[in-house]
């Protein structure tokens, strides 16, 4: 990390900027040529959007789950992960305007997608994971633009992630049942992974690590499912620099976004609470947004 990066990093005072009732709120991505923020409801088979300068609120159905997405580079829409198959997906046209494309584990009928994002050289990287959160059959695996898959990982349960330090050595994985993140060197040119490492394992009173993101300052943001917050890490140590707390208990993922990409847009879940935690937690399913120092940086494109 550089010299004068902060060691703590310094927020305003969190709000919620969509009051939602998500079952499994997810995939916080922004846009920058549309300037809006994308997320999902996984089980509840939607997709949204939030236009920041207006602050309207768009919403889609589709007919099954739909986790990871990415925006096309060059091309109209996005590139979204749906229950076992990815698809190319112009909300601008409605969502049942798709081109499918099939997924690389017919084997594993139990799975269904989960996280993902792209690199810099436009290639998605997704997770897949049991659908009853029990078996190890999930893996993580490389989609490139001419349609070829590639597996990388294998044998976690329920995967997240993955992101990326700021010059792309490194690429962080989340086994989140076991609550660890884990380091690889990172073959940019290649796209190939080597030399797995545990990189964080969260304290059970912190919950599991769900989605993250890297900052403009190199700093990694970790989601904690079942821990309230998300947190901010070094990315050599990974010791933890500060952390924004929720009113919500489910915390799944987080993007920097805004026409200055300063603002860390953070999604939540409803699923799994009792009756009396979601009392207790009236937002729970929500979007909510910080103000945070150094900012963002773009996220990856699909190449296609």
């Amino acid at each position: 990390m550089h010299a004068d990066v902060p060691v703590q990093p310094r927020f305003d005072e969190l709000h919620c900027v969509v009051a939602d009732q998500a079952a499994l709120g997810e995939g916080a991505l922004w846009s920058m040529r549309e300037q809006s923020l994308y997320w999902v409801d996984i089980l509840g088979h939607r997709l949204m959007r939030l236009q920041a300068a207006s602050g309207q609120v768009q919403e889609w159905r589709l007919d099954q789950e739909i986790s990871a997405i990415a925006e096309r580079r060059s091309g109209a829409g996005l590139l979204v992960a749906l229950r076992r198959e990815l698809a190319l997906l112009d909300p601008a046209a409605g969502a049942t305007a798709i081109t499918r494309h099939a997924g690389p584990e017919p084997e594993r009928s139990g799975n269904r997608f989960n996280d993902g994002k792209c690199d810099s050289r436009g290639r998605l990287w997704v997770g897949s994971m049991d659908f009853a959160c029990q078996a190890p059959t999930g893996a993580l695996y490389r989609f490139d633009p001419d349609g070829r898959w590639s597996r990388h990982e294998d044998g976690m349960v329920v995967t997240n992630g993955p992101t990326w330090t700021l010059d792309e050595s490194t690429l962080l994985f989340n086994d989140t049942v076991k609550g660890q993140v884990w380091a690889y060197d990172f073959d940019r040119e290649a796209g190939t992974l080597s030399g797995r490492r545990p990189w964080l394992q969260l304290a059970p009173a912190d919950g599991v690590p769900d989605g993250m993101c890297t900052d403009a300052l190199g700093r990694i943001w970790i989601a904690h499912w079942g821990g309230s917050c998300v947190s901010c890490h070094h990315p050599e140590t990974a010791v933890e620099l500060g952390r924004v707390r929720l009113p919500v208990s489910q915390v799944t993922s987080c993007t920097f976004g805004g026409p200055d990409l300063r603002t860390l847009y953070i999604t939540s879940a409803r699923q799994g609470l009792s009756a009396a935690q979601l009392e207790a937690e009236p937002l729970a399913g929500s979007l909510f947004a910080v103000t945070v120092d150094g900012g963002g940086r773009p996220a990856g494109t699909f190449a296609a």
